[in-house]
């Protein structure tokens, strides 16, 4: 069984906590407690988020004197994927994992056309009260938006159209590794007509990449892992009350938050929809119950969906067509 993993920002760093390394070291180490379990049992690979890391290192970066222009963001990603994958893979090398735990720097090739380039949405670094959010928008130049109570920078957030590494990704993972990849999304790229590579000014979401690597690598399972125990009926009414299991039909009537919840259901979502297969959100703490089914949120395809993608698959294989196995995988261009 494969699982991707998309570990939320909270496993790094809860609202409010300074961003020494020392505190994210901690939520670290409980993260790869949690997570070493699933990685001896099963194919894992695992994503993670870098909000608060970038957003830190945008601010670093912008107040240095000695740059004459900060850094670009894919630069401050791919720094935040090394610093990230180096703290999770030595700490789940220190559980007694018997599997090698590999942080791979990862590229999200992104449509330069995106219209998500003109309507920024993707949240990063601190949260602020709204006068000295202000503040900061006026001397830096950001976009920010209300996050809950708090405010915040907002930056494009593009759709991931391909992994560069994805082959790599693979391979990895199928000779036994526990893959930390597409941190923070993945450091976003376009590519030229003559298929070279640059970087732009952009996060794509990491619950959409962990999406669109479950479906690439024909995952069992996309696992995304919060700070919320299950998806919420009726959320923010005396009624509320946690969803044990629900079809994708039903979940995309439902309405979400689109800063915080949306994107992890939309993710969900195109899983389920696109390969018939399972995905699940919960708590960190709880994920070993989740992929047992017996806590956090499964969202399951109708019978419709499954009947679908088993006529597409079916007669992809006929036709010598899309790659359907594990062996076929080749890099996404």
């Amino acid at each position: 069984m494969r699982i991707v993993a998309a570990l939320g920002g909270n496993a790094l760093l809860e609202r409010g906590e300074r961003p020494d390394a020392a505190i994210q070291l901690r939520h670290i180490r409980r993260a790869a407690a949690v997570l070493a379990p699933l990685a001896a049992d099963y194919e894992l690979i695992i994503c993670h988020g870098n909000g608060p890391q970038v957003g830190m290192l945008a601010l670093e970066s912008e107040a240095d004197a000695q740059l004459s222009t900060p850094y670009p963001l894919d630069v401050l990603v791919a720094q935040t994927q090394g610093m990230i994958g180096y703290w999770l893979t030595q700490e789940l090398r220190n559980t007694g994992l018997k599997k090698h735990p590999v942080a791979l720097l990862t590229q999200t090739v992104v449509d330069p056309d995106d219209p998500a380039f003109h309507d920024p949405t993707k949240f990063i670094g601190a949260v602020y009260a709204q006068d000295e959010a202000d503040l900061l928008a006026s001397a830096h130049g950001w976009t920010i938006k209300p996050d809950g109570p708090y405010w915040r920078r907002v930056v494009a957030s593009p759709e991931p159209i391909g992994i560069v590494e994805l082959a790599a990704i693979h391979d990895l993972a199928f000779h036994d590794a526990v893959v930390v990849c597409g941190g923070g999304g993945g450091a976003a790229v376009v590519r030229d007509g003559d298929g070279r590579l640059s970087g732009v000014e952009a996060i794509v979401d990491k619950d959409l990449t962990s999406e669109f690597l479950a479906r690439e690598l024909n995952a069992d399972l996309l696992l995304v892992l919060t700070d919320v125990v299950a998806v919420m009926r009726d959320f923010g009414t005396p009624q509320a009350a946690p969803i044990a299991e629900i079809d994708v039909d039903e979940l995309r009537m439902m309405s979400f938050p689109t800063g915080s919840m949306g994107p992890k259901i939309d993710a969900c979502a195109r899983f389920v929809e696109h390969s018939g297969k399972r995905a699940a959100i919960g708590a960190l703490d709880d994920a070993v119950e989740i992929v047992a089914g017996r806590a956090g949120t499964t969202i399951t395809a109708t019978a419709a969906q499954q009947h679908r993608v088993a006529a597409v698959q079916g007669s992809a294989a006929v036709q010598g067509g899309a790659a359907t196995s594990d062996r076929e995988i080749r890099e996404t261009r």
